[in-house]
């Protein structure tokens, strides 16, 4: 297990120490702050950073960098939209993008920004709706308050979005109101071979060269946005030893996570992902080989697989190194014989765990099931999963909102609409392989005599239902999407389209095995983990962070090297050193732009460096900022210690890894000639831009 640091043992039970957490704007501790770095944000501080800090809809965090609605975030959060406007004629990922003038940015097909605008705990108002309930009467009145409190708050309003987000387990819950922006534009995106420099070897490692950065910019009534509430530029950016603070939206962490729980993750659910990406990587690897169109149109799905399975591979190391696992262990009993010993507590707590345990383990045998019939391994398609969706809307729309299906309530309509609606290209060669590799898994995992596999395939093999189903469907065309959506079940139900025929065949048995995990499983766990919460605050009082959701959190820190095998590592690279490693080969081949620049810029520029900041994935794209709200860096990535937060944090070696502030400056002026983006970041910075290369326009 390379360089795997066992976590401290404190997680989940006493209060945090260090720089540790990813903390509500709620419930920030700013008092720590001043006690560590001398330091106290106070409320008016949080307020401008958790308005300039936004969050991409699709599973990453950006943030406002002008008042005129300029967005910074990573190209990797981007590529889904750089990729959507290439053709095989102009491939903006191999090339660049860079709109010299406003009326050339162009609209990203499927880009959603939310602004977090206001906070709301409705924990009182839950817990009195769920109160004594428990099993599938719980989950029901729960999922049904939520949605009623959700469509209360967005009223109808498509430019607000309002989520109803459960935190410490269920311990409380807190009304988060957005600001919504879905008219989002591209304004300058760099290759991707500087935006993704040394590839799969070197993500989740450090040192780096990357130059992970996309800006684009929000519109409202096809104008931009004014932001008053938006980061300046530092003007050194950030040095060893700065204080700093990441704002983003950190998708998930399993730190406060039962053992059975962790046991199930450990044994099972990781060890499962892991063999299905790993397999997923390979067909992809050679879909690509197909051709460089093949290559261009996967190149985005590829990443994101490649990533997960990195991810995936250091969460697991992590739950398998048996020093770490046992301080897991220990401090669970810690909590449980604190329980015990509380006549009071443990009557009210004490059966929490072992109720979790028996839903884990009732998991265990639907697994198979609910992956595949529900959860997308099988039927895994994006053409499917939009066939599935409005097939479940003619069911669900009729219904009251409390009563839907989660995905299909009030408050997530709008954003399911721009979704299924949306122009962005679909390729069904690609389909066909994933559809094809899914249906292939799921005959081999659930066997050719299961009841679902005969039904979807027949006497077909998977390929021939892939072939079929793409090839004879008119989903690809947005029109006919929404034709079905408007004409509602009766539409859906008479469609003779071969891939809505799939999805009416395919529904029944999958909402049969959703239903069985909501009730049998995922409705204990929940309540259960919510008493487990409760406990925790009962005995260790409130001073905790709660686990990610991918909701607004804030995290602080300072720019700080570590120990690695006995080696120091530096905590700041030079723009230099792109070039020394750099050998002409993928995936340390510079693009052209680059290599024509080496002599005009200055290489002794920061290009990367790391903080102790305190994320997980889902931070991408966030800004780190000094303690004048100006940006000092963007967060790229983790180190390969990092990977083990998902469980617990270690300040000696967890580490974020960010783009340098001074190196975008310096890249948009001496390489892309970026002069508008650098007017609008650093304003009288183009007085002085040589200008060598420019990506294409």
């Amino acid at each position: 297990m390379k360089r795997l640091v066992v976590i401290a043992a404190l997680v989940g039970a006493a209060p945090a120490l260090a720089d540790e957490g990813m903390w509500t704007y709620n419930n920030f501790p700013a008092a720590k702050v001043k006690e560590k770095y001398g330091f106290q944000p106070e409320q008016q501080w949080m307020d401008k950073l958790r308005l300039g800090a936004v969050r991409l809809a699709g599973g990453c965090s950006a943030s406002f960098v002008s008042p005129d609605g300029l967005v910074m975030t990573n190209h990797h959060c981007a590529r889904g939209c750089i990729e959507q406007l290439s053709t095989a004629k102009q491939d903006y990922l191999a090339n660049g993008f860079y709109a010299k003038a406003q009326a050339e940015e162009k609209q990203c097909p499927a880009m959603e920004v939310n602004q977090l605008v206001e906070i709301t705990d409705v924990t009182e108002q839950l817990n009195k709706a769920t109160a004594s309930l428990t099993g599938k009467q719980y989950s029901d009145t729960l999922k049904a308050e939520m949605s009623k409190v959700e469509k209360a708050c967005s009223n109808g309003d498509d430019k607000v979005r309002c989520d109803l987000v459960t935190l410490y387990q269920g311990g409380k819950y807190n009304l988060y109101k957005y600001r919504r922006f879905q008219d989002v534009r591209l304004v300058f995106a760099p290759e991707h071979a500087i935006a993704f420099f040394g590839g799969d070897p070197d993500n989740f490692e450090f040192p780096r060269y990357d130059l992970d950065v996309t800006f684009v910019r929000v519109y409202q009534d096809k104008q931009p946005v004014k932001t008053p509430d938006y980061f300046k530029w530092s003007e050194g950016g950030a040095k060893e030893n700065d204080l700093t603070f990441v704002a983003g939206n950190p998708g998930r962490t399993s730190r406060a996570l039962t053992i059975a729980e962790l046991e199930y993750t450990r044994d099972v659910s990781l060890p499962k992902t892991l063999m299905y990406l790993s397999e997923l990587r390979g067909m992809l690897t050679e879909f690509q080989k197909r051709g460089p169109e093949q290559k261009r149109i996967s190149s985005n799905l590829l990443f994101g697989v490649e990533n997960g399975l990195k991810a995936s591979k250091g969460r697991h190391e992590a739950l398998l190194d048996k020093k770490f696992f046992a301080s897991k262990v220990a401090a669970e009993q810690e909590l449980r014989k604190k329980v015990d010993a509380n006549p009071e507590l443990k009557k009210k707590y004490a059966a929490a765990w072992d109720e979790i345990a028996k839903a884990e383990a009732q998991l265990l045998t639907i697994r198979k099931d609910l992956n595949f019939l529900e959860q997308g391994n099988g039927l895994s398609s994006g053409l499917f999963h939009t066939a599935r969706a409005l097939v479940r809307a003619g069911d669900e729309l009729p219904k009251d909102n409390g009563q839907r299906l989660r995905e299909f309530n009030d408050a997530n309509l709008t954003a399911l609409k721009a979704q299924l609606f949306s122009p962005a290209p679909i390729y069904p060669e690609l389909e066909i392989a994933r559809l094809t590799f899914g249906l292939t898994k799921m005959r081999e995992e659930l066997g050719a005599k299961h009841p679902f596999v005969k039904k979807v395939l027949g006497k077909e093999s998977p390929e021939q239902v892939a072939t079929r189903v793409v090839k004879g469907t008119k989903l690809i065309d947005p029109k006919a999407r929404k034709a079905l959506w408007d004409g509602g079940k009766k539409a859906v139900d008479a469609s003779k389209d071969p891939m809505v025929q799939l999805a009416l065949l395919a529904d029944p048995d999958s909402r049969a095995i959703r239903k069985k995990f909501e009730d049998d499983v995922e409705s204990i766990i929940k309540k259960n983990s919510e008493l487990v919460a409760k406990a925790k605050f009962d005995i260790y009082g409130t001073s905790q962070y709660p686990d990610a959701t991918f909701s607004p959190r804030v995290s602080f820190g300072s720019v700080k090297g570590y120990m690695d095998e006995g080696q120091q590592v530096a905590p700041i690279t030079q723009m230099s050193g792109t070039f020394e490693h750099a050998t002409g080969q993928d995936p340390y081949a510079l693009p052209k732009s680059w290599l024509k620049s080496e002599k005009v810029i200055t290489g002794t520029t920061p290009m990367n460096f790391i903080t102790t900041n305190d994320i997980i994935g889902g931070n991408s794209g966030s800004p780190v900022v000094n303690k004048n709200l100006e940006v000092v860096g963007l967060v790229f990535d983790g180190n390969i210690q990092s990977l083990g937060g998902e469980y617990g944090f270690d300040e000696s070696v967890n580490r974020t890894v960010a783009v340098h502030s001074e190196a975008i400056i310096e890249a948009l002026q001496k390489i892309y000639g970026a002069n508008r983006v650098l007017e609008e970041l650093r304003p009288g910075s183009t007085k002085v831009a040589p200008v060598k290369a420019n990506p294409a326009g």
